[in-house]
């Protein structure tokens, strides 16, 4: 594929304009017992896609300006809320309407897919994950829709009377509606799993073996010696990404030791917080970070002489080392291989559609120009559905925010969908930055917890004219205080404006009690939960917030028994989308480092239930579960192929199930097709 140069001129040209519409602190919700640790940086602890966008878009004015550091400072993407609840200033009413617009039915065609022909799919067992229609052996499609499903005998109604042809490639193979990955960012974890990995767990690789990670110092030190060595000259900066600090212990590099990796190659560590950064002595040198610049940037280690200790704690900090290196992969050209490495993967973990749940938060051009690439043309491999950032959308539109969305919304296609708006209450779970109610923490002056917003009612009518509008609205919600903030928040935008089929929806319900259960379940309201909180993190955190709560982390089962609605995720790059590991981790919920059984009460065992969280249930939380997510008449044609049923395998066996092959709107591809970087 070949990118349109021009167009990225025109890009970066208007990537200031961007970082200006974003200027300004993402504030704080909290008591002084929530706040930052005295001497941290304002976004210690977080690890957060709030907290990754201003590195991006920094690092885009700095591309266009030939690298050279801008001096204004990036904390966060807040407009002033009370401005923009006022009406009649100058830039118009907020848009308002009794119901929304549909989302529109308009396929892109693709080569020898709209001829009319019927193409029919056999298969040993075909899963519908329609309740009336369980199980069927035959799929016929025409123009990319689901013409009918059954056996051969029960589409001869439909081939006595038009022209079809057989595909019997998967006559041996089981398929089941295309995964759908909830809640994901492609652009920006594209971007950070495609770099050389220091990941504390294995991480999957579209084009070559998994990368194991790296479990302790030795090993990490090791695996950037290989790198050292592979590099193409003795300068060459060396950027990673994923080290787990959090994991790997309370002791951090710095640069005297990355400098006995390498004195010449400049070796930068992204850590998996997204905003800390480990860096030696050459790195230091050749992006210029001054000993001035330390000396009044919080949480930049310093030496007792005033140099730089190659350790950038928080988001200010990383920006003093990081916004030139990523200006250098923030080309067109990475953006296009990092954005198809991310779908290569999802490719072959079967997923057909993805969201995107951050749309705008980096550049919107840039964005736009990347997906309609990768994920807008006849022959891409998945479908993309944008929920916009509220708080992005506000900063650059005003109060035309809402019309924007709304157009956006009408015109898309199935390929690129637009839907939904989203906010953020606390903070992030990985590095314990969530919120959490009483107790809190076992170590307070380690961990607090984070809102991210000035006070509640801010919260409240940052999402009021979006819910008055009619928007389906998702809550980037972690620990239980955010839970609760958002619940709350949720029972008065009912009280207020009532309505039905709202699917407000929890985004992580990482730690939650049983009353915010049946909160949710009460207010209406669905739960789309990350899986990776209870076997990567539950080890871990249990020493930080104790074992229940660590354990009970992404509750299900207690949510799905009472009819709440839940999907799974693997927020990208907290995780690498992997519906199959996903569905394996809420039926068994064993600890990676432990293989203990977290909460075996909260184990989905009913494995059809937990293909619905990543079929018909994550679609269902995207709001297109009229058009995606199972098998029936009408709607869109797209299927994941599987050598076997997770339903009829041992649980233990689910995550090494094969994905065969994903078929987009009737076109099959195999996952063999993609696994060079040159897949077409």
């Amino acid at each position: 594929m070949k990118v349109n140069q021009y167009i990225y001129g025109l890009l970066f040209a208007v990537a200031s304009i961007y970082a200006y519409a974003h200027d300004g602190h993402r504030p704080r919700i909290g008591a002084p017992n929530q706040q930052t640790p005295t001497g941290a940086p304002e976004t210690w602890g977080t690890y957060c896609v709030t907290e990754l966008a201003p590195l991006f878009r920094e690092a885009l004015t700095v591309y266009k300006q030939d690298n050279q550091l801008i001096d204004k400072p990036y904390g966060g993407q807040f407009p002033n809320i009370a401005k923009f609840q006022k009406g009649g200033d100058k830039d118009g009413p907020i848009f308002r309407a009794n119901v929304l617009p549909k989302i529109p039915y308009s396929p892109i065609p693709a080569a020898g897919n709209v001829d009319g022909k019927i193409t029919v799919f056999t298969a040993k067992k075909i899963v519908t994950m329609d309740p009336g229609w369980p199980t069927a052996t035959a799929v016929a499609v025409r123009d990319g829709r689901i013409l009918s499903v059954g056996t051969l005998d029960d589409l001869k109604p439909w081939l006595d009377n038009h022209p079809y042809e057989i595909n019997n490639s998967f006559a041996n193979k089981v398929i089941y509606p295309g995964f759908i990955e909830a809640h994901g960012h492609p652009v920006m974890g594209g971007v950070a799993i495609s770099l050389p990995p220091l990941t504390y767990y294995s991480l999957r690789n579209p084009y070559g073996p998994d990368f194991p990670g790296v479990k302790n110092p030795e090993e990490m030190i090791a695996k950037l010696k290989e790198y050292v060595a592979a590099a193409k000259s003795p300068d060459q900066t060396i950027l990673t990404w994923g080290y787990d600090s959090v994991a790997m212990g309370k002791k951090k590099p710095t640069n005297v030791d990355l400098d006995k990796i390498s004195p010449t190659n400049p070796l930068i560590l992204w850590d998996a917080s997204e905003h800390f950064i480990f860096a030696n002595t050459a790195a230091i040198k050749k992006y210029g970070v001054t000993n001035e610049q330390l000396a009044k940037t919080v949480g930049a280690g310093r030496n007792p002489d005033g140099s730089s200790n190659g350790q950038f704690l928080g988001a200010e900090a990383a920006k003093l080392i990081m916004l030139k290196p990523l200006s250098e992969i923030l080309n067109p050209t990475q953006g296009l291989y990092s954005l198809r490495y991310i779908s290569a993967l999802m490719q072959q973990a079967g997923i057909t559609t993805t969201g995107d749940q951050f749309y705008g938060g980096v550049n919107l051009a840039l964005e736009d120009a990347l997906v309609k690439q990768v994920f807008g043309q006849p022959d891409s491999k998945a479908r993309i559905v944008h929920v916009a950032d509220g708080i992005t959308f506000m900063g650059l539109y005003g109060n035309k925010a809402i019309d924007q969305a709304v157009a956006l919304r009408q015109s898309g296609n199935d390929q690129i969908i637009f839907n939904g708006v989203k906010f953020f209450a606390d903070d992030a779970f990985t590095s314990l930055g969530m919120q959490l109610e009483w107790p809190g923490y076992i170590n307070p002056d380690l961990y607090k917890g984070l809102f991210m917003f000035n006070n509640k009612q801010d919260f409240l009518k940052a999402m009021r004219p979006w819910w008055n509008t009619g928007f389906q609205i998702h809550v980037h919600s972690n620990g239980s205080g955010g839970n609760q903030v958002t619940l709350d928040a949720l029972e008065i935008l009912q009280a207020e404006h009532p309505r039905f089929d709202h699917r407000f929806t929890l985004e992580h319900f990482g730690i939650s009690s049983t009353a915010q259960g049946r909160q949710v379940k009460a207010l209406g309201a669905l739960v789309s939960t990350n899986p990776y909180f209870v076997s990567d993190r539950a080890d871990i955190n249990a020493n930080q917030i104790g074992t229940d709560r660590a354990s009970l982390a992404a509750r299900m089962a207690s949510l799905i028994d009472q009819d709440v609605v839940v999907a799974l995720h693997s927020d990208t790059p907290v995780g690498v989308p992997s519906p199959l590991l996903e569905v394996w981790i809420a039926v068994n919920r064993v600890g990676n480092l432990s293989g203990k059984v977290h909460a075996p009460y909260e184990r989905v065992r009913d494995v059809n239930k937990a293909m619905k969280m990543v079929t018909i249930d994550a679609a269902y939380a995207l709001g297109l579960n009229d058009r995606l997510g199972s098998i029936e008449t009408g709607k869109l044609a797209d299927f994941v192929v599987l050598e076997e049923d997770p339903q009829d395998v041992r649980p233990m066996k689910i995550k090494d199930i094969g994905v065969v092959a994903t078929i987009l709107g009737g076109r099959p591809t195999l996952t063999s097709e993609t696994r060079t970087p040159d897949w077409k």
